[in-house]
């Protein structure tokens, strides 16, 4: 019975495998894989976040100093699933095995990314599900791929296809997803991988509607920054100015990365005691600045609404920044391109703060393109996803923002694995 339905398989395969007769059009049998890895994407995605908001809710009931203990137990718990089912790598590993591993993501420990990343992301560390989504609608295409037989280029590009879903159902963004799954790749050479463009699109397009549906996401913009009204050629000088100061912000995360990377790999301690010692420590943030807590997604908007002093902002700013340094180096799962966008927002209200004349929504938006740009190195897809995101209508100032920290970045990169090959 097993030999018979092996023989049906490589059958049908090898229907699929003919090209579609009679096709008057450009799109060919490809192109119907691409939608059905972008669909499948867009229900893993949906399922994801549903499961992701019910347990934050959840979570969310235990507020003031129980904030602390529930943080421990979740990071503790995380790390336990991380020791015992398998360690499902970080963002660095993805980028790893796309460059070098022939563009094979392993879907064997997606079940620990799963798992480990919903109790760190809805117990309020500060990454979001970006990376885990990247990681199994990424791991799915490769599976896809071989399923169909493909090879090579094919393959790796069925695997970006994944990965730029991933991306498209957590911003909401196809054209901006399709470009970060090419750009965090490796940044000086992103033409390298130009045949995965086509599937990238094709299949963040079709997640994008599933994801929509699922989740009954709007059209809007996601943050909900004031009006942007143009004064004259110098808003391109300021941006700069902007871009300057959140360089430098981008510089102090990366460094204290570093430094915290390096406090918890001087003992070899085990994962779940890391993760444990993370969760206490983000805990305590938490419940002294509790705007900190989570990946920023609605608490951008709360930032922006809010009538905050400067020594406040001050303040939030520093203790996000450790907030994110913690919860990457600790242990902990998930993505950093949406708190990075928070820190970035706080800036530019701190800059505000102390020039009270300045353009508040140019300020904000041109810190959040640098930094991000400075540590992950994707200046376009970051201009295309502030774009989408915030609604501001002036693309120029927000690539000269991303360009001016792309370029001002220091040499030691944030994500490794981006570095040029041996």
């Amino acid at each position: 019975m097993k030999l018979k339905r092996r023989r049906k398989l490589v059958t049908y395969l090898n229907i699929l495998d003919q090209p579609i007769r009679f096709n008057p059009f450009v799109f060919s049998r490809t192109f119907l894989l691409w939608a059905f890895l972008g669909l499948v994407g867009g229900i893993i995605a949906g399922l994801y976040w549903i499961g992701l908001e019910f347990l934050t809710h959840t979570l969310a009931w235990f507020g003031g100093w129980k904030v602390i203990p529930v943080m421990a137990i979740c990071g503790f718990l995380a790390g336990l699933i991380i020791h015992l089912i398998g360690d499902p790598g970080e963002i660095n590993l993805i980028v790893n095995n796309i460059r070098f591993n022939k563009g094979k993501l392993d879907p064997k420990n997606n079940p620990s990314m799963i798992l480990s990343s919903l109790l760190c992301i809805a117990s309020g560390g500060s990454l979001g599900p970006e990376a885990p989504l990247v990681q199994v609608i990424g791991s799915a295409g490769t599976w896809l791929g071989k399923l169909f037989r493909l090879k090579g280029e094919e393959l790796r590009s069925m695997s970006i296809a994944g990965m730029a879903s991933g991306f498209t159902a957590m911003f909401g963004a196809p054209l901006g997803g399709s470009l970060f799954s090419l750009e965090i790749l490796h940044h000086k050479h992103v033409v390298e991988y130009y045949k995965a463009i086509i599937p990238a699109l094709v299949a963040s397009s079709f997640s994008y509607v599933v994801f929509a549906i699922i989740i009954h996401l709007g059209l809007g913009t996601l943050w909900e920054l004031p009006t942007y009204e143009y004064s004259g050629i110098f808003d391109f000088g300021l941006s700069f100015l902007f871009a300057l100061a959140a360089t430098a912000v981008g510089w102090l995360f990366i460094y204290c990365t570093k430094f915290f990377k390096y406090l918890f790999n001087k003992r070899p301690l085990p994962i779940y005691i890391k993760t444990l010692i993370g969760g206490i420590l983000l805990g305590i943030i938490s419940y002294y600045l509790p705007i900190t807590r989570y990946f920023s997604h609605y608490e951008i908007n709360e930032l922006l609404a809010g009538d905050f002093t400067l020594y406040f902002l001050i303040l939030i700013l520093i203790f996000k920044v450790l907030a994110i340094s913690i919860t990457v180096t600790s242990g902990w799962r998930g993505g950093f391109i949406i708190p990075l966008f928070f820190v970035g927002a706080t800036l530019g209200l701190i800059i505000h703060q102390l020039f009270p004349a300045i353009n508040l929504p140019l300020a904000i938006v041109s810190c959040m393109a640098a930094i991000n740009a400075c540590v992950t190195r994707t200046p376009m897809s970051t201009t295309i996803l502030l774009a989408t995101l915030t609604g501001f209508a002036y693309f120029i100032p927000i690539l000269f923002a991303s360009l001016t920290g792309y370029f001002l970045a220091p040499r030691i990169s944030f994500i490794s694995s981006q570095m040029e090959k041996e």
